[in-house]
């Protein structure tokens, strides 16, 4: 298969019958390809192109947005069922066993299964998913800080390693089983670090049922306030923010029209995302990014967007 990038300005070719791991996006790619093979699938080349209108490494899940993309493509042109959960399960088994990146299923499932206009509450153990529809009133705004980060050179597998010991000293399957309460009395076993990162992922889920509580409400400003939160808690207990992405913050939450706003993504880089008043999104992004180029000194990007459907064909472009 020859896929072209827009991004990068180059080709990629894959032989399906001969895959190897390469660096960069068409390793997505090539994993999902193995993936699929390995299940029992006869895949069948195809010419493509990839392109995007959202900035690439920015904490936007570009790669399970690829992962699924390619799956979709391959499901296509092989004749293969499309079962848009199993297909989630493909890509993340192609980002965790090729690519090497610990990560989760959140990111494949919400390009998978999304909904259009609404947010999406996931319980990452079921799959049962809950669309949240989000306000007209509110607009959801990507504050890109223009600074990008490599995944899989990142401290995210020692975060995602931090916390498998927390739960393993708690006597817990994993921290989504663990009580505030019982973190307490075990800090002095955890140590700083370990605790650091436990109460992180404690909040973080607690955060995570009130945000949708809040948007399935109407309570903007809750909403606001819980994403607010969440980024202090990414800072000082997770600690994978970087300068430019606490100023992007800090310089977000300050702008007129702002409920609230915190990173996004694995962090050591990328964007921030944003809730913002509709009626006031030209001086929000305006004072937004002034902060921010007051501090940092370059210039960010704010691009507001909504909540799409899952990954999907177009019949007049798919032959």
């Amino acid at each position: 298969m020859r896929i072209w990038s827009e991004l990068t300005g180059d080709e990629a070719v894959v032989d399906l019958d001969a895959l190897r791991r390469r660096s960069g996006w068409v390793a997505y790619i090539e994993g999902v390809a193995s993936v699929l093979t390995e299940r029992g699938a006869d895949l069948r080349g195809f010419d493509g192109a990839l392109t995007s209108n959202l900035p690439a490494g920015a904490g936007l899940s570009s790669s399970a947005a690829l992962e699924l993309a390619a799956a979709r493509a391959f499901a296509h042109t092989s004749g293969l069922e499309w079962d848009p959960v199993a297909m989630a399960a493909v890509g993340r088994e192609a980002e965790t066993g090729w690519v090497g990146v610990e990560c989760g299923i959140m990111d494949q499932m919400i390009c998978a299964v999304g909904e259009a206009g609404s947010a999406m509450l996931l319980d990452c153990r079921t799959l049962e998913t809950a669309p949240t529809p989000i306000p007209r009133s509110a607009t959801v705004v990507v504050m890109d800080t223009a600074t990008r980060r490599e995944l899989v050179g990142s401290a995210y597998n020692n975060r995602r390693a931090a916390c498998r010991t927390a739960a393993e000293a708690l006597g817990v399957p994993t921290l989504r089983d663990a009580k505030m309460d019982d973190l307490l009395d075990a800090a002095d076993r955890l140590g700083p670090v370990a605790f650091r990162r436990a109460r992180h992922v404690l909040n973080e889920n607690a955060a995570v049922v009130g945000a949708a509580a809040a948007l399935r409400a109407g309570d903007l400003e809750r909403a606001g306030a819980l994403m607010s939160a969440s980024h202090a808690s990414l800072a000082a207990d997770y600690e994978v923010t970087t300068p430019a992405l606490d100023a992007m913050a800090a310089a977000t939450q300050a702008a007129p029209g702002c409920f609230g706003a915190r990173m996004t993504g694995a962090g050591f880089g990328g964007a921030v995302v944003a809730l913002a008043a509709t009626s006031q999104l030209e001086a929000f992004a305006v004072e937004a990014l002034a902060r921010y180029e007051s501090v940092i000194g370059a210039r960010g990007s704010a691009t507001p967007v909504t909540a799409s459907a899952g990954v999907g064909l177009t019949p007049e472009l798919a032959y």
